[in-house]
């Protein structure tokens, strides 16, 4: 019998052409683009019931550098070399950092007991897509064309069905599809 799973959902923004950074990491392209006031474009709904929250090593340096520590639940950091992943000693006890395969990672967060958790980071999301363990993907379009950057989509994620939910969309032109899978 396989071991129960806690349910991987995902949250992001995407330029039109499928970049979530510039080479170098840079997301300004992102936090500068104009946002209605209060809007979160359903990001703390999303968060409501998230028991864990699974990013990559770009993703965590990312979040480091905003300040104040953004995450109220526990964090896992994926990395083929959790050795190489420094966590602040402000965060230790949140954050932990690990090379398990996504399965492996769910069912241990499933024994823990999470339910929910939120996947975070172009190269994470692609793992757990490949693995086929991703029920919602919930993707946000930015109005803006990169032309090179940190993709989203493609290396090695296959032929992955999906069934749109519902679609959304702002004024500042931001279009989200809520996608199961």
């Amino acid at each position: 019998m396989q071991p129960a799973l806690a349910q991987a959902e995902v949250f992001i923004a995407t330029s039109v052409d499928g970049f979530i950074a510039r080479e170098n990491g840079d997301i300004g392209w992102l936090t500068g683009h104009p946002v209605p006031e209060g809007e979160d474009y359903g990001f703390a709904a999303f968060m409501e019931g998230v028991d864990a929250i699974v990013m990559g090593r770009a993703t965590f340096d990312t979040v480091r550098g905003f300040g104040d520590w953004p995450y109220q639940v526990p964090v896992v950091v994926l990395s083929r070399k959790p050795e190489a992943v420094s966590v602040p000693e402000g965060l230790q006890g949140r954050v932990r950092v690990t090379a398990e395969s996504p399965a492996a990672l769910l069912a241990g967060l499933a024994e823990q007991g999470a339910e929910r958790v939120y996947i975070d980071s172009g190269q994470v999301i692609r793992a757990f897509l490949t693995a086929g363990l991703v029920r919602r993907m919930v993707v946000s379009t930015i109005p803006v064309l990169l032309g090179a950057g940190r993709p989203l989509w493609g290396h090695g994620a296959g032929d992955v069905p999906l069934t749109l939910a519902r679609v959304r969309h702002w004024p500042n032109a931001v279009v989200q599809a809520d996608y199961r899978l």
